[in-house]
C-alpha cells in the first residue's frame, strides 16, 4: 500500500502520518524545499520510521502542487490512497490567503492526484462547510449550507464542492468537528476554537476564589473533537471498501453547550464556574439592525475591542458562540462499528488540553517578563527614591538598566543612595524637590525634561500618612491640607508637567501608589485616604480620555509596608506587614504588566463587600475602630510614647486576619 499525504507537518496530518505507518508501505508527504528541517524534526518528535518516510518537494500554490515532472512519472499509477489535509485552519487568516490555501491548494491536489493516477482522493473538509445552517446537518448535505459570508466558512465549503465536482477521480470526504488537542497527552500545536477563552478563565481563576459562583451564558452547541479520534477515524474509514463518493462526520453525537464547555475548562483550570447561564439566543428578540446599529458606534466598538484585546479573543469567534449546527454522523458510525474508535467525553480529558495549554501555549509564557525588556534606557522617574518603597524599586529599576532619576527632599539620603546605585553600574541621578510646594514640582519638572528630553515612566511614590481619629482632628484642619497638598497636589503636578512629551510621544507610563485603605475605607485614615482616593479618581478619569493615546495609568492599592512612614505606631511593630522590597515587587509588576489597578484580594474583598452590604461592613470598621485606638503620638502624649503597650492578642489575631490594611 502506498500513501501520499498534503499537510503531513500539519496537526491532524502528523497525526494521520502516525496511523499510515502502522500499516505497510511507504507514506510520500509532500513538503516545501524550506521545509525538510521541520519534517525531520516532527518525525522525530512523532516517533516515525523516517525510512519509509517519502519527501516529496512541492508548493500547494503552484499547479499540481508545484511536483517536477520526472517526480510525477515515478509516482504514476503507485498511489493507492491520497490524502489531502493542507489547508488555513484559522478563522483569523485573511480571506486572500484562505482562498489561496484552501480552494486554490486543494484544486491543484485534485489536479496532482489525477496526474499521478491515484485510486482514492480523501479530502479533509470540515463542519464549517455548513456554514451557519440552522438545524440538523445530514451528511449527504451540501447545498444548502447557509452563512457563508465568512472567509473560513465560505473557502471550505468551496474547497469541498471542488472534490464533489470531480469526475478523475473516487474520493471520500471527511468533516471533523473542531479540533482540540490529542485526549491522551493534551498536545496542541496552537491557540483555536475553545482554546480562544482559556486566558478568560486564567484571568477569573487569579481574582476569584474557585468557589464563587458566576453567571455566564449558554449559547449554542459545539462539537468538540480530539485530533487522535479524527486520525484514527479518518485512516479506518479511508481503508474500509465500497465507500467512495461518501461524506463522513467525524464529530460528537452528543455536543455540549457553549455553558457547558467553558465550564469543563473552569474546572479544569481550576476557575470559578458559570453556575448561571443565560442563553444567548434569547437576545434574538432585538432586531438584527439594531444589534448592528448599537454594535458599530464607536465607544461600543472600542470598548467590545479593549475587552476582546484583554482576553485574547478574537471577534470573528463571537459569531458561534450561539452555533445553530446539529451534526447527523450516521455515515461515519456505520464505517466505524465495531473499531472500538469513539469521540470521549470532553471532560474525561479537559484537564489535560488545560494543563498542556498552560505549560506550553499559554500567550503569557511569551510575553517579555522581563524588567529590563521593560525599562533598558528608558527614563523612569520615582518620587521619594531615597528609601523606603521608593529606593527598593529605584534599586530594581537601576539595575535592569533603566535611567533612573530618583527624587526626595532630603539630600544626604538621596545622594548617598544615588551614589550606591551608580557604584553598581546604574544610570542614576539625583533631584532635590519639595513635592507640597508647586513651585519645586515645576522646577523639578523643568530639569528633567531639560536633562532628559522626555519621561518614560513616573512613579509617584512620595507620600504622607496620617493616623488620627477625626475627634482628634477637629483642631488640626492643617493634617489635612497638608496630606491633600503632598499627596494629591505635588502628584498631580508632576503628571501634568510631564503628560505633554508623554502624549506627543505617544507614549508614557503612569504608576500612582495608593493604598489598600482606598478600598477598605479604613477608620483614622480619613486624611490619608481621601488625598489618595482623590488621586486614584483622577486617574480613572484619565485614563478614559488618554488610552487612545498610549498613555498608561496604574494605580497600585499598597497594603501595610514596613517603611519609616509608620514607625510612629508601634502597633504596627507586632502586625504582619511587607516588606519594602516586597513592595517593590508589586511596582515591577505594574511596569511589566500596566495593568489598570493592582490591590490584594482583601483589598478588592473588602471593596465587593463594603458595596454589596455596606452597613454590615460599616460594622467591621467600627469594631476595627474601637478595637485599636489612637496612638500616644497621634494623642500628641510624649510621655505616654515612651511607655506605650504592646498590642493585646486581639488586636494582633484581628490584623492577621485582615492582612495589611492599616488600622
Amino acid at each position: 500500500m502506498t500513501y501520499f499525504v498534503t499537510g503531513a507537518t500539519g496537526f491532524v496530518g502528523r497525526h494521520l502520518v502516525s496511523a499510515l505507518l502502522k500499516r505497510k508501505g511507504p507514506v510520500h508527504v509532500l513538503v516545501r524545499k524550506d521545509s525538510r528541517k521541520k519534517l525531520d524534526a516532527i518525525g522525530a518528535k512523532m516517533g516515525w520510521d523516517m525510512k519509509r518516510i517519502v519527501p516529496v518537494e512541492g508548493d500547494m500554490a503552484a499547479a499540481k502542487c508545484g511536483v517536477a515532472a520526472a517526480q510525477l512519472r515515478a509516482l504514476n499509477g503507485k498511489v493507492k490512497h491520497f490524502f489531502h489535509l493542507a489547508a488555513v485552519y484559522d478563522l483569523t487568516a485573511k480571506a486572500d490567503v484562505q482562498r489561496v490555501a484552501n480552494v486554490e491548494g486543494t484544486q491543484h491536489a485534485l489536479d496532482l492526484a489525477a496526474a499521478i493516477g491515484a485510486g482514492t482522493f480523501h479530502h479533509t473538509s470540515s463542519i464549517a462547510a455548513a456554514g451557519l445552517y440552522p438545524g440538523v446537518w445530514r451528511e449527504d448535505m451540501f447545498d444548502e449550507a447557509e452563512g457563508l459570508d465568512d472567509p473560513y466558512l465560505r473557502t471550505k465549503h468551496d474547497s469541498e464542492g471542488l472534490v464533489r465536482r470531480e469526475k478523475r477521480l473516487k474520493w471520500r470526504i471527511y468533516r471533523p468537528g473542531m479540533v482540540v488537542g490529542h485526549s491522551q497527552t493534551g498536545e496542541m500545536d496552537k491557540i483555536d476554537g475553545p482554546y480562544y477563552f482559556f486566558s478568560f478563565i486564567k484571568k477569573l481563576r487569579e481574582m476569584l476564589p474557585q468557589w464563587m459562583p458566576m453567571l455566564g451564558i449558554e449559547g449554542g452547541r459545539i462539537n468538540i473533537v480530539p485530533v487522535d479520534f479524527v486520525a484514527d477515524a479518518m485512516d479506518h474509514i479511508a481503508h474500509k471498501p465500497k465507500l467512495d463518493g461518501h461524506t463522513f462526520h467525524l464529530t460528537d453525537p452528543e455536543p455540549m453547550r457553549v455553558g457547558e464547555v467553558l465550564n469543563a475548562f473552569a474546572r479544569a483550570g481550576h476557575a470559578p464556574e458559570m453556575t448561571m447561564r443565560i442563553d444567548a439566543r434569547m437576545f434574538a428578540f432585538v432586531p438584527g439592525g439594531v444589534r448592528a446599529a448599537v454594535g458599530n458606534l464607536p465607544p461600543v466598538r472600542r470598548f467590545i475591542g479593549m475587552l476582546l484585546r484583554d482576553f485574547r479573543i478574537p471577534k470573528e469567534v463571537l459569531k458561534f458562540i450561539t452555533y445553530p449546527t446539529r451534526f447527523d454522523n450516521r455515515e461515519a458510525e456505520r464505517a466505524l462499528k465495531g473499531s472500538g474508535i469513539t469521540v470521549p467525553r470532553l471532560d474525561t480529558y479537559s484537564w489535560r488540553l488545560w494543563d498542556y495549554w498552560e505549560r506550553h501555549l499559554d500567550p503569557d509564557l511569551f510575553v517579555d517578563r522581563s524588567l529590563k525588556g521593560k525599562v533598558r534606557n528608558k527614563v523612569v522617574v520615582i518620587t521619594g527614591g531615597s528609601s523606603g518603597i521608593g529606593l527598593s524599586t529605584a534599586q530594581r529599576v537601576a539595575e535592569a538598566g533603566a535611567v533612573t532619576v530618583i527624587v526626595a527632599r532630603g539630600e544626604t539620603e538621596l545622594f548617598k543612595a544615588r551614589d550606591e546605585m551608580k557604584a553598581k553600574g546604574g544610570k542614576v541621578f539625583a533631584y532635590t524637590a519639595d513635592l507640597a510646594d508647586m513651585a519645586d514640582c515645576d522646577r523639578l519638572i523643568a530639569t528633567v525634561l531639560k536633562d532628559h528630553g522626555h519621561v518614560d515612566i513616573l512613579i509617584n511614590n512620595a507620600g504622607r500618612s496620617i493616623r488620627r481619629s477625626i475627634e482628634l482632628s477637629y483642631d488640626r484642619f492643617h493634617d489635612f491640607e497638608r496630606t491633600m497638598q503632598l499627596n494629591y497636589f505635588g502628584s498631580l503636578r508632576l503628571i501634568m508637567g510631564f503628560l505633554p512629551t508623554m502624549t506627543h510621544r505617544r507614549k508614557g507610563h503612569i504608576i500612582n501608589i495608593s493604598s489598600i485603605g482606598v478600598l477598605a475605607n479604613s477608620p483614622r485614615f480619613s486624611a490619608y485616604v481621601a488625598s489618595k482616593a482623590a488621586l486614584d479618581a483622577f486617574s480613572r478619569c484619565a485614563q478614559g480620555e488618554l488610552s487612545g493615546k498610549g498613555i498608561a495609568f496604574t494605580t497600585i492599592n499598597m497594603p501595610l509596608v514596613k517603611t519609616p512612614m509608620i514607625a510612629p505606631t508601634k502597633m504596627y511593630d507586632s502586625v504582619p506587614t511587607l516588606t519594602t522590597e516586597e513592595a517593590a515587587d508589586l511596582c515591577v509588576k505594574a511596569i511589566i504588566e500596566r495593568p489598570s489597578r493592582i490591590a490584594t484580594r482583601l483589598g478588592i474583598f473588602a471593596s465587593v463587600i463594603n458595596a454589596l452590604a455596606p452597613k454590615a461592613y460599616e460594622v467591621v470598621m467600627n469594631t476595627a475602630f474601637e478595637l485599636f485606638p489612637d496612638s500616644a503620638a497621634a494623642k500628641g502624649d510624649k510621655k505616654a510614647l515612651k511607655g506605650e503597650t504592646e498590642p493585646s492578642g486581639e488586636q494582633i489575631a484581628f490584623a492577621a486576619l485582615m492582612r495589611g490594611v492599616h488600622w
